[in-house]
Formats: structure tokens, sequence, C-alpha cells
């Protein structure tokens, strides 16, 4: 019944909102706990949390010998984290000032790593030993970025093994963000399937309603996050979030699912479209981010014309 999916979704917009504020809060707690900065924090945790969606389903087409469902999966999120999540997130901070490190590595590497999985498939297959090389990757990305940043094994010798207390929070802060999280992947889905409901009922047409809440399922945790991140005052955790996930996603899920099953490509054509907006969105980004350290409101627009015409392709071709 309509009224039932109109209480599902007001419902579920509450328990968004609010789950995104825990979210931030914990995330704020949790820096301050390890001394990282909440760049780094969003990008580990916040990034590889909001990913368990995205990990689930490339678990659960390579068990089932389909893979292709995985890496279509992976592409289209890579391409709206990085036009649909960030420009709204710099339409609303009115601009993002990135600082020096993130200008000059963070953004080219999160580029690099969202073509890697491309470069790779150019042989006509992704393989078990390039899902070595996309865990690899994550690896070597891991390394450079956390000694930058924190003393870690320090942090807990020093601090928590000598402050039980302290350390009872840190788990309590840490137990707060996955709930934080499990309420905010539940109450998005609630909001995606009740919109759904109301597309249809609508006639708005099945390939259309397709895109755009599936689009709108893979972004609307780390869209929450960024905008409440935004609101209290963290304006550092937003870009950490949405290029944390897109490095999650291009390696983690994807080396995984090679492992588990390889992909073999026949025909580029289904990834054409894939294939052309990762680079075209990768480039700019790069771009964006390095010219002078900041995404302007002007480029948050440009990456939204980037969004629509990919929304655009993908109706015409299906």
């Amino acid at each position: 019944m309509p009224w039932i999916y109109i209480l599902i979704f007001i419902g579920s917009c509450l328990v968004l909102v609010r789950s995104g504020t825990w979210v931030v809060r914990s995330l704020v707690r949790i820096a301050r706990a390890l001394e990282w900065s909440g760049f780094l924090v969003a990008f580990i945790l916040m990034a590889f949390a909001t990913s368990l969606p995205e990990l689930f389903v490339g678990l659960s087409s390579a068990f089932y010998k389909i893979p292709q469902l995985s890496f279509g999966n992976v592409i289209g999120a890579n391409i709206l984290n990085l036009t649909l999540g960030v420009a709204v997130a710099v339409l609303l901070a009115q601009g993002l000032i990135l600082k020096r490190q993130v200008a000059k590595k963070d953004s080219f590497y999160t580029a690099l790593i969202a073509f890697l999985p491309i470069l790779l498939m150019l042989d006509g297959q992704v393989s078990r030993v390039d899902g070595i090389v996309l865990l690899g990757a994550l690896g070597f990305y891991l390394k450079q970025l956390l000694p930058r940043k924190q003393k870690f094994t320090k942090v807990f010798t020093d601090k928590f093994t000598r402050d039980w207390p302290q350390f009872k929070l840190f788990l309590k802060e840490i137990a707060i963000f996955f709930v934080g999280i499990g309420l905010l992947l539940l109450s998005a889905e609630g909001v995606v399937r009740s919109a759904s409901f109301f597309a249809r009922a609508i006639n708005l047409p099945l390939v259309a309603t397709g895109i755009l809440f599936v689009s709108l399922g893979t972004i609307l945790p780390e869209l929450t996050f960024g905008v409440k991140a935004i609101t209290m005052g963290h304006k550092e955790m937003v870009l950490g979030n949405f290029m944390g996930t897109v490095v999650c996603n291009s390696t983690l899920i994807l080396g995984v699912v090679s492992l588990i099953s390889p992909l073999k490509i026949a025909n580029f054509s289904p990834y054409f479209v894939g294939i052309l907006f990762t680079v075209i969105v990768a480039l700019t980004f790069v771009i964006f981010a390095r010219t002078e350290r900041k995404i302007t409101r002007k480029e948050a627009l440009f990456l939204l014309g980037i969004y629509a015409l990919f929304i655009a392709f993908q109706l015409l071709i299906k």
C-alpha cells in the first residue's frame, strides 16, 4: 500500500540524517584518540565501511561466476563518487580547500587507482595475477598514507595500554561508528526502495528507474556523511571519504573478485561508456584538485555536467 512506502521514506530519511550525525561525531573522536587527521580516519574507516555493499555484490557475483556485475557496479560507483558526490559536497561547502599533500599526492593516486582496473582489462581479461596487482596497489597506497600521519604503535603503547578507561571509551566510539554505519546503509536502502516504488507508480520507465535509483543507492551513504561532515564543520573528512571509497572499490573489491572469479572480456562494447567516463572523470578530478589546491563551485558544476552526460549516455544505450 502507498502509505506504507510513504512511512518508510519519511522514517528512512530521519534515520539517515541521525545516523550520519552519529558517524561524523564518532569519527571525530576516533581521530582524536588515534591522533589521526580527519582526512585519514574518514579515508580508512568511513570509506571501507561504506564500500561494504559493493563488497557483498562483488563476492556474490564472483561466487556465481558473473564478475562482470561487480566490475560494472564499481566503475559506475567510482564515476558517481568523483562527480555527483564531490560536486554536491563542494557546492554545500562553497568550495573545498585541499591540503598540499592531498592535492599533490592523494588526488593523483586516487585517479590512478580508479584507472588501474581499466588498464588491466585491455588484454581482454582481469586474471588472478591482476587481482594480486590490485591488492598490492592498495597495500602500497596505505603504506604511503599511514606513516606520514600517525604513530600507531606509540599511541597504543603510550595511551591505551596505560589508560584502560580511555581505551574503553575508544572501543565504545568504534561500536557507535559501526552501528551508525549499519543504520546509514539500512536507511539508504529504505529511501531507494520507497523512491523506486513511487517512480513505478508514476510510470517512470524501468530503465530510467534502475539507472537513477541504483546510482542513488550507491552514493547516498557517502553523500549523507559528506553533508553532515560539512554542516558540523569537518570539511577535511569529505574528500577522505569519497577518495577512499574509490580506492577501496578499485583495489580491495575488484582484487578479491578477480581472485575468486577472473573476468574474461570477449566484447568491450558494454564497458565502453564506463571506460570513457572513468578516464574523463579521473583526469578532471586530478586537474581540479591540483589547480590552486582547491575545488571551486564552478568546477563542481562542471563535475555535475559530467554526471548528467554519464546518465544520458546510459539511458541512450539502454
